[in-house]
């Protein structure tokens, strides 16, 4: 009976010995051979049914060489950025994306949102303050007067903030019109309820403030109308005219309040104008620019 090589004879055990063997010889080769498709660095098929891996050293060679060498090679490397989420037109990856969305959505968590809603959560509660006992105990109206000053001054704080630490957020800029209104709106119906404040005054800034939020919608599609100092004043004159009422203030300063509420209606009438005329400015200039990028297309 003619001899068994050692190498048929040794079955799987002398493949692998003279595949670690070989691998151990040659491993810039190896390593510089490996295709880009290798799921680890390593020879093809490796992990599938091919040669097992040779140990740690090895393994780390033949890793960090066939890097080497596919780079030097100008092929594609394994673990690098290749393939339909690092595409040559400067896209962001996918996983770039995702962590993106993740950073934006932790983001609404940020100083500028919270103050936001702790706005939200004062409406409420100054309304309750301000209708306990009845609305007329001066110290229940000071604790409402409490919230309300808060309110007004986060109010102040919040956008400053988003915009210099660049913590805008969508959810910011739903919430924060809302948050403004909603104190604001609830301060003047509590005060005309009790009697303090005439209901056309109420009316006239609550339907200033309701339809230059809607004018706003109608028109965003052409652009933003940005907000002006007249309509900054008028915020601010109509914080110190309403949180006067909500204090139960006699003599001179009684006196005092009614004048700075008037100027905060008369300041609510211009600067509600100024903004309907921004808006039919505005929407003449959209139109006429579409009008001309339709008429420089079908040229």
């Amino acid at each position: 009976m003619t001899g068994v090589p050692a190498s048929a004879a040794g079955g799987s055990s002398g493949a692998r010995r003279a595949a670690a063997s070989a691998s151990t010889a040659v491993p810039g080769k190896v390593a510089g051979a490996a295709p880009a498709g290798s799921a680890d660095g390593g020879a093809p098929g490796a992990g599938h049914g091919g040669a097992p891996s040779v140990g740690p050293s090895a393994s780390s060679g033949v890793r960090h060489g066939g890097t080497a060498g596919a780079a030097a090679a100008g092929e594609a490397v394994p673990g690098e950025d290749t393939g339909p989420d690092a595409q040559d037109d400067g896209k962001a990856p996918r996983g770039a994306k995702i962590a993106a969305a993740a950073v934006n959505q932790a983001s609404v968590w940020n100083i500028a949102n919270l103050l936001t809603m702790l706005r939200l959560v004062l409406v409420p509660a100054f309304v309750a303050l301000m209708l306990a006992d009845g609305g007329y105990d001066p110290a229940w109206r000071s604790l409402a007067w409490a919230a309300f000053a808060i309110a007004m001054i986060t109010d102040l704080f919040d956008g400053h903030l988003a915009r210099t630490y660049n913590l805008v957020t969508d959810f910011g800029k739903i919430a924060d019109p809302i948050a403004d209104k909603a104190i604001m709106g609830a301060a003047l119906i509590c005060l005309s309820a009790l009697g303090d404040l005439p209901w056309w005054v109420t009316g006239i800034i609550l339907g200033r403030e309701l339809g230059i939020t809607l004018l706003r919608f109608l028109v965003i599609r052409y652009g933003v109308i940005p907000a002006s100092r007249g309509g900054k004043l008028k915020t601010l004159t109509q914080g110190v005219a309403v949180g006067m009422y909500v204090l139960a203030l006699t003599g001179w300063l009684a006196t005092l309040r009614w004048w700075v509420m008037a100027a905060a209606v008369v300041l609510t009438v211009v600067t509600g104008l100024d903004y309907v005329k921004q808006a039919i400015v505005l929407r003449r200039q959209g139109i006429a620019e579409r009008k001309a990028a339709l008429e420089e297309k079908e040229a």
